[in-house]
Protein backbone atom coordinates (compact mmCIF):
# COMPACT_ATOMS: atom_id res chain seq x y z
CA UNK A 1 0.00 0.00 0.00
CA UNK A 2 2.47 2.60 0.90
CA UNK A 3 4.33 1.42 -2.13
CA UNK A 4 1.43 2.46 -4.27
CA UNK A 5 1.12 5.59 -2.33
CA UNK A 6 5.03 6.70 -3.07
CA UNK A 7 4.52 5.61 -6.51
CA UNK A 8 1.22 8.33 -7.02
CA UNK A 9 3.22 10.76 -5.50
CA UNK A 10 6.00 10.58 -7.46
CA UNK A 11 4.17 10.42 -10.46
CA UNK A 12 5.06 6.66 -11.53
CA UNK A 13 1.84 5.31 -11.68
CA UNK A 14 0.96 6.59 -14.59
CA UNK A 15 4.16 4.76 -16.73
CA UNK A 16 2.30 2.60 -18.83
CA UNK A 17 3.69 -0.63 -20.20
CA UNK A 18 2.94 -2.08 -23.44
CA UNK A 19 0.67 -5.67 -23.02
CA UNK A 20 1.47 -8.62 -25.13
CA UNK A 21 -1.38 -10.29 -26.69
CA UNK A 22 -1.05 -13.61 -24.86
CA UNK A 23 -1.73 -11.46 -21.78
CA UNK A 24 -4.87 -9.57 -23.31
CA UNK A 25 -7.06 -11.85 -20.69
CA UNK A 26 -5.61 -10.76 -17.86
CA UNK A 27 -6.60 -7.28 -18.21
CA UNK A 28 -9.78 -5.38 -17.18
CA UNK A 29 -10.21 -3.53 -20.57
CA UNK A 30 -11.15 -6.89 -22.24
CA UNK A 31 -14.13 -7.17 -20.22
CA UNK A 32 -15.92 -4.61 -22.20
CA UNK A 33 -14.39 -5.47 -25.90
CA UNK A 34 -17.31 -6.79 -27.67
CA UNK A 35 -15.76 -9.46 -28.63
CA UNK A 36 -19.65 -11.29 -30.24
CA UNK A 37 -19.60 -8.53 -32.69
CA UNK A 38 -15.41 -9.43 -34.05
CA UNK A 39 -13.97 -6.74 -32.15
CA UNK A 40 -10.30 -7.62 -30.76
CA UNK A 41 -7.39 -6.16 -29.02
CA UNK A 42 -4.85 -4.07 -31.51
CA UNK A 43 -2.81 -2.53 -29.28
CA UNK A 44 -3.13 -2.40 -24.97
CA UNK A 45 -0.96 0.29 -22.78
CA UNK A 46 -1.55 -0.27 -19.06
CA UNK A 47 -0.99 1.38 -16.44
CA UNK A 48 -1.42 0.97 -12.73
CA UNK A 49 -4.36 3.79 -12.92
CA UNK A 50 -5.30 3.50 -16.72
CA UNK A 51 -5.75 1.33 -19.49
CA UNK A 52 -5.78 1.90 -22.65
CA UNK A 53 -7.33 -0.74 -25.46
CA UNK A 54 -7.31 0.34 -28.93
CA UNK A 55 -9.47 -2.46 -30.78
CA UNK A 56 -10.47 -2.83 -34.72
CA UNK A 57 -13.45 -0.90 -33.73
CA UNK A 58 -12.69 1.68 -30.85
CA UNK A 59 -10.69 3.23 -28.10
CA UNK A 60 -11.61 1.86 -24.81
CA UNK A 61 -10.26 3.78 -22.01
CA UNK A 62 -10.53 2.61 -18.61
CA UNK A 63 -9.53 5.32 -16.34
CA UNK A 64 -8.11 5.05 -12.63
CA UNK A 65 -8.13 7.59 -10.35
CA UNK A 66 -5.12 6.65 -8.42
CA UNK A 67 -3.35 3.50 -7.95
CA UNK A 68 -4.49 3.26 -4.32
CA UNK A 69 -8.44 3.61 -5.42
CA UNK A 70 -10.31 0.50 -7.14
CA UNK A 71 -12.79 3.10 -9.07
CA UNK A 72 -12.60 3.02 -12.59
CA UNK A 73 -14.45 5.22 -14.87
CA UNK A 74 -14.94 3.11 -18.46
CA UNK A 75 -14.92 5.55 -21.80
CA UNK A 76 -15.58 4.04 -25.11
CA UNK A 77 -14.66 6.33 -28.42
CA UNK A 78 -15.70 4.59 -31.68
CA UNK A 79 -13.31 5.49 -34.26
CA UNK A 80 -16.27 6.01 -36.80
CA UNK A 81 -17.74 8.70 -34.47
CA UNK A 82 -14.56 10.39 -32.94
CA UNK A 83 -12.29 11.57 -35.04
CA UNK A 84 -8.32 11.45 -34.18
CA UNK A 85 -6.38 14.19 -34.95
CA UNK A 86 -3.10 15.85 -33.30
CA UNK A 87 -0.78 13.09 -33.21
CA UNK A 88 2.66 13.52 -31.49
CA UNK A 89 5.01 11.15 -30.15
CA UNK A 90 7.53 12.65 -27.75
CA UNK A 91 10.85 10.43 -27.38
CA UNK A 92 12.45 10.27 -24.05
CA UNK A 93 15.64 12.72 -22.93
CA UNK A 94 18.82 10.87 -21.00
CA UNK A 95 17.08 11.35 -17.76
CA UNK A 96 13.64 10.38 -18.90
CA UNK A 97 11.65 7.22 -18.07
CA UNK A 98 9.21 7.70 -20.57
CA UNK A 99 7.95 8.20 -23.99
CA UNK A 100 4.72 10.01 -24.58
CA UNK A 101 2.37 9.56 -26.93
CA UNK A 102 -0.43 12.27 -27.36
CA UNK A 103 -3.52 12.93 -29.40
CA UNK A 104 -7.00 14.42 -29.86
CA UNK A 105 -9.95 12.20 -30.10
CA UNK A 106 -12.88 13.72 -30.72
CA UNK A 107 -13.08 16.54 -27.73
CA UNK A 108 -10.50 14.58 -25.50
CA UNK A 109 -7.08 15.23 -25.42
CA UNK A 110 -4.89 12.11 -24.58
CA UNK A 111 -1.21 12.29 -22.92
CA UNK A 112 -0.06 8.64 -22.56
CA UNK A 113 3.46 8.37 -20.75
CA UNK A 114 4.89 4.79 -21.39
CA UNK A 115 8.13 2.64 -20.45
CA UNK A 116 10.90 4.11 -22.61
CA UNK A 117 11.75 0.35 -23.57
CA UNK A 118 8.45 0.19 -25.18
CA UNK A 119 9.78 2.73 -28.32
CA UNK A 120 9.42 0.19 -30.97
CA UNK A 121 5.66 -0.55 -30.19
CA UNK A 122 4.86 3.48 -29.87
CA UNK A 123 6.07 4.04 -33.17
CA UNK A 124 3.78 1.54 -34.67
CA UNK A 125 1.21 2.73 -32.58
CA UNK A 126 1.80 6.23 -33.22
CA UNK A 127 1.65 5.29 -37.26
CA UNK A 128 -1.55 3.87 -36.76
CA UNK A 129 -3.06 6.49 -35.04
CA UNK A 130 -1.79 8.60 -38.13
CA UNK A 131 -3.13 6.27 -40.41
CA UNK A 132 -6.88 6.20 -38.68
CA UNK A 133 -6.95 9.76 -38.16
CA UNK A 134 -5.95 9.93 -42.51
CA UNK A 135 -8.95 7.36 -43.22
CA UNK A 136 -11.32 9.61 -41.31
CA UNK A 137 -10.74 12.70 -42.76
CA UNK A 138 -10.94 11.24 -46.14
CA UNK A 139 -13.87 9.66 -45.26
CA UNK A 140 -15.54 12.64 -44.15
CA UNK A 141 -14.35 15.02 -47.12
CA UNK A 142 -15.82 11.34 -49.69
CA UNK A 143 -19.50 12.29 -47.49
CA UNK A 144 -19.16 15.65 -47.90
CA UNK A 145 -18.96 15.36 -52.12
CA UNK A 146 -21.36 12.26 -52.10
CA UNK A 147 -23.71 15.09 -50.18
CA UNK A 148 -23.67 17.80 -52.71
CA UNK A 149 -23.81 15.39 -55.87
CA UNK A 150 -27.23 14.07 -54.52
CA UNK A 151 -28.39 17.64 -53.76
CA UNK A 152 -26.75 18.81 -56.98
CA UNK A 153 -28.97 15.17 -58.67
CA UNK A 154 -32.21 15.99 -56.74
CA UNK A 155 -31.83 19.81 -58.09
CA UNK A 156 -31.84 18.69 -61.62
CA UNK A 157 -34.17 16.37 -60.88
CA UNK A 158 -36.57 19.25 -59.28
CA UNK A 159 -36.10 21.53 -61.94
CA UNK A 160 -36.42 19.30 -64.96
CA UNK A 161 -40.25 18.42 -63.77
CA UNK A 162 -43.34 20.25 -64.91
CA UNK A 163 -46.27 20.49 -63.62
CA UNK A 164 -48.30 17.52 -65.44
CA UNK A 165 -48.72 14.33 -63.55
CA UNK A 166 -46.36 11.75 -64.34
CA UNK A 167 -48.80 9.61 -66.07
CA UNK A 168 -49.47 12.12 -68.77
CA UNK A 169 -45.72 12.98 -69.20
CA UNK A 170 -45.49 9.08 -70.06
CA UNK A 171 -48.64 9.08 -72.08
CA UNK A 172 -47.18 11.90 -74.26
CA UNK A 173 -43.75 10.20 -74.21
CA UNK A 174 -45.38 7.39 -75.53
CA UNK A 175 -47.57 8.57 -78.08
CA UNK A 176 -44.47 10.80 -79.44
CA UNK A 177 -42.44 7.31 -79.90
CA UNK A 178 -45.19 5.22 -81.75
CA UNK A 179 -45.31 8.75 -83.89
CA UNK A 180 -42.00 8.78 -84.63
CA UNK A 181 -41.78 4.34 -85.16
CA UNK A 182 -45.01 5.05 -87.62
CA UNK A 183 -43.26 7.67 -89.54
CA UNK A 184 -40.15 5.58 -89.51
CA UNK A 185 -41.91 2.80 -91.52
CA UNK A 186 -43.47 4.81 -93.88
CA UNK A 187 -40.04 5.72 -95.04
CA UNK A 188 -38.98 2.53 -95.67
Amino acid sequence: MLKKIVSDALGLSDIGSVIQPADYDKVEADDYVMHEEGERIIFLIKSKTDEYCFTNKALIHVDGTSAVSKKRTLRRFAYSKYPIRDVFLETAGTMDMDIEIKFTMGALSYSIDVNKQYMEALKDLYKSLIAIGTMQHDNAEYLKYAQNSLATAANAVNRSSTSSPLDERNRSASENANLAITSFDGVT
